[in-house]
């Protein structure tokens, strides 16, 4: 498990990081938002040893990261840099190689993953005459080729049509299965909230929250209900019942859960309920509310 304990960085007395401390577990999906500015890709920096911490630490299943260990991290940096003259499976290929693998087993890796990520058709093409989405393919697949047990990734979804995403985020999932940690940030918070496990949300270089997705959903839930049934004009004047709003046989109300309760037992009594629950928040309604 990668660790940070009260990491603090600061640039020209300017402290950008302020105690930050979170968990990226292993087989697990980390979801990383922030703003611009909030001090992301600061983090990620120390994470990698690219940014010395001013204090705290950064550790691995318990023990301080070394240079070597980080070495073996896969890194998708925000900015391309990629070789633009070289082919995409040559740039792939020499990657897995500084990483140790001989020609023809770097060769296959690089293939298999390129052809996953969908560039299958485009291994001989230079990487500048890839669109700026494929060359954003091929560098999450520069990240992935030596299959690291650590992944970090700043903004890997970005520039990608929704098709894209998709296959993307399988790739992560299948590798986030085979045991590795992975750490993400992304502005696309939808894609964050249906892609992570685990979410951690930064402001102002401060930690605002963190844990796994149901449980940030369940701490900051209110008191709010959906229910879906024929003919509910009469929920509106049940005592205790407040916010009501409708949209075609679906009805929102805010409400305690005994009420919640007394409501569903009245819609019961009345005829069929096709839906009941609690509705909880998007993680745009988190990160909103978290952040002020």
């Amino acid at each position: 498990m990668l660790r940070l304990d009260r990491v603090s960085k600061s640039y020209g007395g300017r402290l950008v990081l302020d105690e930050v401390g979170f968990e990226v577990r292993p087989g697990r999906l980390t979801g990383f938002v922030g703003g611009n500015g909030a001090g992301k890709t600061t983090t990620m920096r120390i994470i990698l040893g690219v940014l010395a911490a001013d204090g705290g630490e950064v550790t691995l299943d318990g023990s301080a990261l070394t240079a070597a260990e980080r070495r073996t991290f896969g890194y998708m940096p925000e900015e391309r840099g990629l070789y633009p003259k070289m082919r995409v499976l040559e740039q792939i290929v020499y990657l897995a190689r500084l990483h140790g693998f001989a020609k023809d087993d770097a060769t296959d890796r690089a293939t298999v993953l390129l052809t996953k990520l969908g560039l299958g058709e485009r291994l001989n093409d230079n990487i500048e005459a890839l669109s700026l989405g494929n060359q954003q393919r091929a560098q999450i697949a520069a990240a992935l080729v030596h299959d690291p047990r650590v992944l970090i990734l700043d903004e890997p979804f970005s520039g990608l049509d929704p098709i894209a995403v998709d296959v993307v985020a399988g790739v992560l999932q299948e590798k986030a299965r085979a045991g590795a940690a992975i750490l993400f940030s992304s502005h696309q918070l939808d894609v964050v909230e249906r892609l992570c496990d685990d979410l951690v949300i930064i402001a102002g270089g401060t930690i605002r929250a963190a844990g796994s997705r149901d449980e940030l959903r369940a701490r900051y839930s209110s008191s709010r209900f959906s229910l879906t049934a024929h003919d509910l004009d009469w929920l509106a004047a049940q005592a205790g019942v407040s916010a009501v709003s409708a949209e075609g046989d679906t009805v929102a109300f805010d409400a305690d859960d005994e009420t919640a309760q007394r409501v569903l037992r009245e819609a019961l009594a009345r005829g069929p309920v096709a839906a009941f629950g609690p509705q909880h928040p998007t993680l745009a309604e988190i990160f909103t509310e978290v952040i002020r």
